[in-house]
Parts: structure tokens; C-alpha cells; sequence
């Protein structure tokens, strides 16, 4: 069977234990007091609530901890270890933490053999950072097998109340994929659940099926988009589908269908968006198709698709080529000279709504290496290599079309070697992805990836993009000129500054600072567009910060 994939930071601080660690231009970056070196590295900030910041953190191998800091002083309250509860004598995989309305929640997941069953339960954490002694079952979804079991993906609705949860996986005896969406509110009270399988015809020529992306706006309704394209072999035509499955709460989440054709292009990947002004938009890469109807799969620029719910007419797909000014920052002038493409090595990690409607998305370099395996036994040691570099800037008008375009340079890599459990060979289709962007496990955070990536701020119809980068690049915006980021514990922060027309100004610290602690672009809390919660290092040096972009 052909490969099935899922392709789905002004607050004021006058508290005088907190000092001033770095500015730059309008950024400022403000840190509390040393943390413990209790060998607990955070992973994720969960959020900020009732004058405390929770975090999960990792010691060890997979010990997970909830670590409770006060909001002011940002010292350390109280940190416990994560141990769910067994459901059926079974022992439970922590899956997450979310922070939903005040009330904090543990989620793990525990596969039943027997039942051929893949359950997920949640368990509330107190305000003291204690478990509950009693799970809440949140999915009890049946699948064919227990390579075959697919995953759980989640996301918070935009005011951070409730919590959307997909389980998705194959049965690939009936070749078809079954989706299951549930939306909780902050007790883990089901509002709206939908399950269904989804099939699928693999024996047309290039035929892929991609469950692309979900996503819940502010009204708390659902949307999912399904891509299934193919090669009319007869015809010469590469056939693309959409199909947006749709789900709104005032119309008591009664399914819907939004049905998009395209023919004469290849959708590389689709991400969606929803819109303040109560508009759902698709964008991702295409690829141009030769004339016997084969995809050429490399990237020719960015589409974008938007869904007026207050029509009913068909949304049209907007095709944007890449500029000649950007193909020469991606390939260099001979190559875009010559027409070539985009190698197929970027993923959308950010859409950001402009304030005029419009969108910017950002579209990162992302690689990563898996070494040879070493170990005894079942026991693996395994070398894995994360690469994060240049960001691509496309800046979309309201209606779709192209406004600008334009590449942030930056080079970085991070190496780590990771322990599991060799089980023997999985299936090809027993590991499904949502979304395009690099998703890094959390058992490699905490080792180095985090320091990798870059953190992305819009305000005042500006984009600002901070992250670590080699000090010799001090200055320098021509990517051909940068140096590789090297040794992350000796990096620097950089901004760069994109105004409405898309050019950069660059922005570096006017003096290093020995010693200097390293933002962690991986570990951040968006609390509004102005304002994040930072976790940053020097070595064992840890301290919880807060990032403020001033008007």
C-alpha cells in the first residue's frame, strides 16, 4: 500500500529581585533569580494563572515534573513529580499538561492489547501541583492493531477554556482512515465529539490521502481538511481534492462539507488559520506539474485558500510564485537564473493575521539526521542530528495574492544522542504526523533542540523574529555571508525587524555580555502579542524571564 501520511510572548516590573538582563532595540528581556540545579530542565511553559506560571520539566529519562514559579518574583513554589494514574492495572504514557481556565490537567495514554483499544485519560492537578487519584477516560478509540494505533493530537481553543483533541489512525485492511475529534471545556466535559472513517482508493497512480491539519476558532468551532490527490494517468492531470469538514457550534456542530478541485498543480502540505473576521484560511506550498500529469515536487511558491462563512460561494485558490529575489536568497542567482525550484525542506511553522486581514507565514528550513543505533539488547542509544535554518517570509494580501516576500538568514544545528527501546520494526504506516512543522519529542528537549528555531512577534503591523545566532554575524542580513550558529552555549540573541514592505533591519545587543544567558526559542508562553514568558540557560544556569516588545 502506498505511504499514508497525516500532514496535520506593556507589563510593567517594578519588583526589585527581578533585573534587566538584556535589551535590544524595543525588546526587552527581564529575569527572575537563579533556579534550582535540581537537574529539571523545562520543556514546556504551560501558561499563567492566578499569580503563579506553571512548567513541565524532565529529569532523567521520561520523569516528568510540574514545576509551580510565583509570577512576580518568578521563584520556584513547588515541584512534583507526574505519575498518572494505572487505568486497568495498565501502566499510562504521559501524553501533556494544559491549563484550561484555572484548572490544570494531566493527559496520558495507555493502548489495550486485548481490546485492541487506545485509550486516553486526563487527571486534574491541584493548585499545589498534586494529582488526582482518579482518571478522567477522555477517548476510548478501537483500532486495528497495535502498530496501526495512531496518535493524539491537541490544541487550545484561542482564549486557552477549552481543549480540541484528535485521535486519528489506519485500518489499512478496509483502506481507510479513521478520525475522531472531541472538544472539552476546563472540566473535561465532552461539547462536541465526532468520529468517522474516511476511505481511500491507493491504486491510482501517486496517490497520497493527508488528514492536513485541524483547528477550533474563537467561537469554539471545529474545522478539519482532508487532501487526497492522484495522477490521471489517462488524462496526463495531477488531481488534487480538499475537502474541509466543518463543524460549527451554532448550527449544533451539524457536519458540513466545503469541497475544493485542483487540477495542474501538487499541494505540498496545507495549514489553516481562523480569522478574526470569521474567515477560515488554507495556505501551503504547491509544486508545478509537468505535462504527463507527474508532480514535480519541489516548491514553486505558496497558495492560499480562504472560506467566508458568511457566503456561500466557493473559495478560490490563489497560486503565488515565489519572487526572483527570494529564489535567489534560497538557491543562489544562478539557480533561480536558470528557473529552478524550492527544494521540499521547508514547513510552515507560523501564520500570523495581519492586521488588514491579510496573513504572514513563516516557513523554516527543517532537517533532522537519525545516526546508527548502538546498544545491548533491546537497549539503543541513537545519534540524532536537529537542523533548524533560514526562515521564508511570505506576507499574503487579504484577498490571497502576494505582497511581499523575503528570507531571514540563519544557520543552526543541534546534536544529541537519545535512549529507547527497540522493539523490533514498525510498519510504515504506523507513525502519522499533523501538521508540516518539526515536531521534537519531549524526551530530546531539554538536551539542546530547544535552543533551536526562532521566536516570532507581530504588533503595530511589524514583524519582529528573535533568535540565537553565531556573534560573528554580527550585522550581517546577506544569507550568503552568515556563519553557522556552532556552539548554542556561546550564541547571542538577533532580531530582525520586517516592516509593511518587507525589508529588514537587523538588530544585535550593542555589547556582549560575558556569561550572558541563552534564550530557549523552543521553551516560550505567548501571553499576547507583546508579552512571553521565556525560559532561558548558561550551562546549569537557569532562570525563568519575561519578554516584553515595547510600542
Amino acid at each position: 500500500m502506498k505511504k499514508i501520511t497525516f500532514a496535520f510572548l506593556l507589563f510593567g516590573l517594578s519588583c526589585m529581585s527581578l533585573s534587566a538582563q538584556n535589551k535590544i532595540d524595543k525588546l526587552n528581556m527581564t529575569y527572575g533569580e537563579e533556579l534550582p540545579d535540581d537537574n529539571q530542565k523545562i520543556v514546556k511553559i504551560i501558561g499563567e494563572s492566578n499569580d503563579k506560571i506553571y512548567a513541565l520539566a524532565i529529569a532523567g529519562k521520561e520523569d516528568y515534573f510540574l514545576k509551580i514559579f510565583e509570577s512576580k518574583t518568578m521563584k520556584i513554589i513547588s515541584s512534583n513529580p507526574i505519575v498518572i494514574p494505572k487505568l486497568e492495572d495498565k501502566e499510562v504514557d504521559f501524553e501533556e499538561i494544559y491549563l484550561l481556565n484555572e484548572n490544570l490537567y494531566a493527559i496520558g495514554s495507555v493502548y489495550n492489547r486485548k481490546e485492541k483499544m487506545f485509550n486516553l485519560v486526563g487527571v486534574p492537578v491541584s493548585d499545589k501541583g498534586v494529582l488526582g487519584e482518579k482518571s478522567i477516560l477522555l477517548f476510548n478509540s478501537v483500532v486495528e492493531k497495535k502498530s496501526e494505533k495512531g496518535m493524539f493530537y491537541f490544541k487550545l481553543s484561542p482564549d486557552e477554556k477549552n481543549l480540541l483533541v484528535m485521535h486519528t489512525s489506519l485500518f489499512s485492511k478496509e483502506d481507510a482512515v479513521q478520525y475522531e475529534v472531541k472538544l472539552l471545556d476546563n472540566k473535561l466535559n465532552v461539547l462536541f465529539a465526532n468520529a468517522e472513517k474516511v476511505k481511500f482508493d491507493d491504486s491510482k497512480k501517486d496517490y497520497e490521502f493527508t488528514i492536513s491539519d485541524f483547528e477550533l476558532n474563537f467561537q469554539n468551532d471545529v474545522f478539519l481538511v482532508i487532501n487526497e490527490s492522484y495522477r490521471d494517468s489517462k488524462k496526463k492531470e495531477q488531481i488534487e481534492k480538499f475537502q474541509i469538514h466543518t463543524f460549527k457550534q451554532a448550527n449544533a456542530y451539524k457536519k458540513e462539507v466545503v469541497d475544493i478541485n485542483i487540477k495542474g498543480k501538487e499541494i505540498i502540505n496545507c495549514k489553516m488559520i481562523s480569522t478574526l473576521k470569521n474567515t477560515l484560511k488554507l495556505v501551503g506550498f504547491y509544486s508545478s506539474v509537468r505535462e504527463n500529469g507527474k508532480a514535480n515536487k519541489e516548491l514553486k511558491g505558496v497558495y492560499n485558500a480562504t472560506i467566508d462563512f458568511a457566503s456561500s460561494v466557493t473559495p478560490k485558490v490563489i497560486f503565488n510564485e515565489f519572487d526572483y529575489a527570494t529564489k535567489v536568497k534560497l538557491l543562489g542567482e544562478r539557480r533561480a537564473k536558470n528557473g529552478k525550484d524550492v527544494k521540499p525542506l521547508y514547513n510552515i511553522t507560523t501564520l500570523i493575521e495581519r492586521n488588514d486581514g491579510g496573513l504572514i507565514v513563516l516557513s523554516e528550513l527543517q532537517l533532522v539526521y537519525y545516526g546508527k543505533s548502538a546498544g545491548f539488547g533491546p537497549l539503543q542509544f541513537t545519534p540524532v542530528t536537529y537542523i533548524k535554518n533560514e526562515i521564508i517570509v511570505t506576507s499574503l494580501n487579504p484577498d490571497g495574492s502576494l505582497d511581499w516576500g523575503n528570507v531571514l538568514p540563519k544557520e543552526q544545528v543541534a546534536s544529541i544522542t537519545t535512549m529507547s527501546l527497540s522493539l523490533g520494526a514498525i510498519g510504515g504506516n504506523g507513525s502519522f504526523t499533523v501538521g508540516a512543522s518539526l515536531n521534537i519529542p519531549l524526551v530530546d528537549l531539554g538536551k539542546g533542540p530547544e535552543y533551536l528555531g526562532a521566536i516570532p512577534m507581530y504588533r503595530d503591523g511589524k514583524l519582529n523574529v528573535i533568535f540565537n545566532d553565531n556573534i560573528k554575524n554580527k550585522g550581517i542580513t546577506d544569507i550568503e555571508k552568515i556563519k553557522a550558529l556552532g556552539n548554542y552555549n556561546n550564541s547571542v540573541p538577533s532580531l530582525f525587524i520586517f516592516d509593511d514592505k518587507g525589508a529588514i533591519t537587523r538588530k544585535d545587543p550593542e555589547e556582549v555580555v560575558k556569561n550572558e544567558l541563552v534564550l530557549r526559542p523552543g521553551v516560550y508562553y505567548r501571553k499576547n502579542e507583546s508579552e512571553f514568558i521565556l525560559y532561558s540557560s548558561r550551562k546549569k544556569q537557569d532562570k525563568l524571564g519575561r519578554l516584553i516588545l515595547e510600542q
